[in-house]
């Protein structure tokens, strides 16, 4: 039987575009109760039991045998001999990666991250301190696929921010481990990593255990589970994000080709049925091109079958009537990855204000960005791109005020203040204030 791949044909023209454009962007990111409770718990008994629940979970879950935690970790050999193990040109696409992105999240950390101070003309001094997380937690996809970009994505901006410790879990089902993960460990300069996943793992680095140390904060992306758990143990510890469902928009203006847009849809729609491939476009001959190459690149395609079930149930093909309104529709979007497929790219730009990241110009393929560009491929998704941003050295920092007030300052700041404390009825701020004043 022929697999067809065919996303939704909609045009801004249509009396019920609006209907359809709603329907084809509704994702739901409540999860399963059974799903809740279980990971609630998972939690409850890491937290109460620690390396003894988290042995039993792994063991259930991934068919890992293990006497105790500690045969678990990875140690900084096995990482270093992982990367050695692997042929040289994976070693130096790790390396030369790992470069890029440490590159952007310095130049980060110099734009944002540093302290500041001033003195106003009363002599105090004002300002903002900030300083690296102690310890931090990414967690790493494992399983159906291996993911070492995540392992990089994750480790370096912490590495770049100044964070001590930086603590791997990663699934590893039936004890199969991935050099090219742990050789990007070894490469992002990962502090210590365990063969653990799952719920069970997020509550080790949340809690701590006898082995497991407890973190600051848990970043990184899994499944319905490892979502469910960082999304109960935010406030215990910080966390990056909940991500849903991976995401392309491609705004294009029919100059690229169209093989190059459509392989372009399927890099995102690969990751699993539910992710999202939208292409907007005003050229409704280039749109039937983008399908033709649809048809044409699908069977070639390893994953063909997931390919076609993410465009079938959720990707769409949205003829504009302007790269103005595919501007305006990309905005309600608010895409995690966004193609400006154009010739002239910059002159678009300007007008989209939501997205993860923006991919300028028709030799900027999302793949670039995922592996080796530079900026952090751990986007918001499900349009929270409207509110938040990409996973960066700010993520791995805090921030703490500097107030430092002179005898002078304390003369014209007292009164203001006593007078506002009064006014809340809160006497001992007040009069902390007055007692400060010359009489």
């Amino acid at each position: 039987m022929e697999l067809l791949a065919r996303p939704a044909r909609l045009s801004c023209a249509d009396a019920d575009f609006e209907r359809a454009f709603k329907a084809r962007l509704h994702w739901s990111a409540d999860t399963d109760a059974a799903i809740e409770q279980r990971v609630a718990d998972i939690l409850a008994d890491v937290q109460s039991r620690g390396d003894a629940a988290v042995l039993e979970y792994t063991a259930r879950f991934d068919g890992l045998q293990a006497a105790s935690l500690a045969e678990l970790e990875i140690t900084q050999d096995e990482l270093k001999a992982a990367f050695d193990s692997l042929p040289e040109v994976q070693r130096h696409a790790l390396q030369t990666a790992a470069a890029r992105v440490r590159s952007y999240h310095e130049a980060q950390k110099k734009a944002s991250g540093e302290s500041w101070s001033y003195r106003d003309a009363d002599g105090s001094l004002l300002g903002q301190k900030v300083t690296p997380l102690d310890r931090v937690g990414i967690y790493v996809p494992g399983g159906k696929a291996a993911y070492p970009s995540s392992v990089l994505m994750n480790a370096v901006p912490a590495h770049v921010a100044g964070v001590r410790e930086i603590i791997m879990v990663v699934p590893t089902p039936k004890g199969e481990r991935n050099a090219l993960v742990l050789a990007a460990a070894h490469v992002a300069g990962v502090s210590r990593a365990f063969t653990i996943g799952g719920a069970q793992a997020v509550a080790a680095l949340a809690y701590g255990t006898a082995t497991v140390p407890a973190v600051d904060k848990i970043t990184g992306p899994g499944n319905a589970y490892v979502a469910a758990a960082k999304r109960r143990v935010f406030g215990t510890v910080g966390i990056d994000m909940i991500a849903g469902p991976s995401e392309i928009l491609v705004l294009a203006d029919g100059s690229t080709p169209p093989d190059w847009v459509a392989m372009d849809l399927f890099s995102q729609a690969e990751h699993d049925e539910l992710a999202q491939s939208i292409l907007l476009c005003p050229d409704a001959a280039y749109i039937e091109a983008v399908q033709q190459a649809i048809d044409r690149l699908l069977p070639e395609m390893p994953r063909a079958e997931i390919i076609a079930r993410s465009l079938n149930g959720r990707g769409a093909l949205i003829l504009t009537r302007s790269m103005e309104e595919a501007c305006e529709i990309s905005n309600r979007i608010a895409p995690e990855h966004l193609e400006i497929s154009s010739n002239d790219p910059h002159r678009w730009e300007p007008l989209l204000r939501h997205a993860g990241a923006i991919f300028l110009g028709a030799f900027t393929s999302e793949s670039l960005g995922d592996y080796c560009a530079g900026p952090n491929h751990v986007l918001p998704t499900s349009g929270t791109a409207r509110f938040s941003s990409p996973l960066g050295v700010y993520d791995f920092q805090k921030r703490s005020s500097i107030i430092e007030v002179s005898e002078q300052g304390a003369q014209s700041l007292g009164g203001i203040a006593a007078t506002l404390a009064y006014g809340e009825g809160l006497q001992a701020h007040a009069r902390a204030a007055e007692m400060r004043l010359k009489p």
